[in-house]
């Protein structure tokens, strides 16, 4: 009877301090702080382009500038740089990637077309 009693007992204080870790008094989560990170993790160490048609899509420079990956809400796409002429221009078979500056555009076909493409101020 008296291991029953002890197993209640520990039932208790267990929920005695869940309970106050939902009130913000004990934090008892392992796994580092209790804020979320703004962005999503694979999206960090990138650019948002925000596009004319309220289109946008992120991009995030890889291997020294010689590649450039392409981040979608539903897909990630490789680009790698064309040529060894200056200035940002990035290639996927049809597709293409320009940066210059604080701007982009990104073209693959008739059926992908961001134009106007402008770095969201962070």
């Amino acid at each position: 009877m008296n291991i029953h009693f002890r197993s209640t007992e520990l039932a208790i204080a267990l929920c005695l301090a869940l309970t106050m870790a939902g009130c913000g008094g004990i934090s008892v989560w392992p796994f580092g702080g209790d804020k979320a990170p703004d962005r999503p993790s694979r999206l960090l160490n990138s650019t948002q382009y925000v596009c004319s048609g309220g289109k946008s899509f992120n991009v995030r420079m890889i291997e020294n500038g010689n590649a450039a990956w392409i981040i979608f809400p539903e897909r990630e796409v490789r680009f790698d740089k064309a040529g060894d002429t200056p200035g940002t221009r990035y290639r996927n078979g049809a597709a293409v990637l320009e940066l210059n500056g604080n701007q982009a555009s990104l073209q693959d076909g008739p059926t992908l077309s961001f134009a106007d493409c402008k770095a969201a101020e962070k």
